[in-house]
């Protein structure tokens, strides 16, 4: 018998996947938690029935929602994950030398527990001493703690659920009072196919709060369309015209991101420029 995993990616438009065993499935206080054995992606972890990540794709994700910020600060050591309990954001962060902390606050225990059992090669940054894990909301932590951080990263799931408040407003102002003087955030942002004016509200938003905002984007096929972007809020550094470290850079040991890519990933298309404000 042939098992298949469904994701209605928009109420229009489904993915699926062949599944050759279902690993975990179960519900936390917050959502379903399933991992599934897939012929196509390898192992892959799903929350309420919609893809968060995968062994196949999922370096392109992580390798640009942190890199990207971590290249663009010139000397970030303190860096705060809300979400991603998948850990993948986490192993790239502690990748660079000269971060001293990385607090890791994620809502679900559940998660982060099925990333160390199932997915060693996500959740592997966990063991590095300088990672503080904390299972709490990230909109609540963000609140209690203003002028902490160097960069904040926003690895969060779909604006539905427990994630609708990381997508706000007042999240945003918390998130600027959070950072240093010369701080900078880094949250994913979903489609321009399927999200343009969840991306137009964010932009535009940001824009209203920080000095400095960026849209930038990958290619990550088991999302919605495969576009995804990531919107950059910053108090001083624009990562369009920052002098990269070429040599820090090479030392990453990446797949996707590079030098190359991260200038290129704000080359935005006429259709997404669009979205930004005027």
């Amino acid at each position: 018998m042939e098992v298949w995993f469904t994701e209605d990616q928009t109420n229009d438009l489904r993915i699926g996947c062949r599944v050759r065993e279902v690993l975990f499935s179960d519900v936390s206080p917050f959502q379903k938690v399933a991992v599934l054995d897939t012929v196509e992606f390898g192992r892959m972890l799903t929350l309420d029935n919609v893809i968060q990540t995968n062994l196949k794709d999922e370096f392109v994700y992580h390798e640009m929602i942190t890199h990207v910020g971590l290249n663009t600060h010139p000397n970030p050591k303190k860096v705060l994950v809300i979400g991603g309990g998948d850990g993948g954001a986490v192993r790239e962060i502690v990748k660079h030398q000269g971060i001293e902390r990385v607090v890791h606050v994620e809502i679900d225990q559940m998660v982060i527990d099925v990333a160390k059992k199932f997915f060693p090669e996500l959740s592997c940054g966990f063991a590095d001493p300088r990672v503080e894990i904390v299972v709490d909301d990230g909109i609540k932590h963000v609140k209690d703690n203003k002028g902490v951080y160097d960069m904040i990263i926003v690895d969060s799931t779909d604006p539905v659920g427990p994630a609708v408040g990381l997508f706000s407003e007042e999240f945003y102002r918390s998130v600027f009072e959070a950072l240093t003087g010369d701080g900078l955030f880094v949250a994913q942002t979903e489609s321009p196919f399927f999200n343009s004016e969840l991306i137009k509200q964010i932009t535009a938003t940001v824009n209203g709060i920080f000095p400095v905002t960026r849209l930038y984007w990958a290619v990550v096929p088991t999302y919605p369309g495969g576009y995804w972007t990531f919107t950059m809020g910053s108090k001083m550094y624009d990562p369009k015209t920052v002098v990269l470290d070429e040599a820090k850079i090479a030392a990453l040991n990446t797949k996707w991101y590079s030098s190359e890519i991260h200038r290129t990933a704000f080359m935005l298309q006429p259709f997404v420029k669009e979205l930004l404000p005027r």
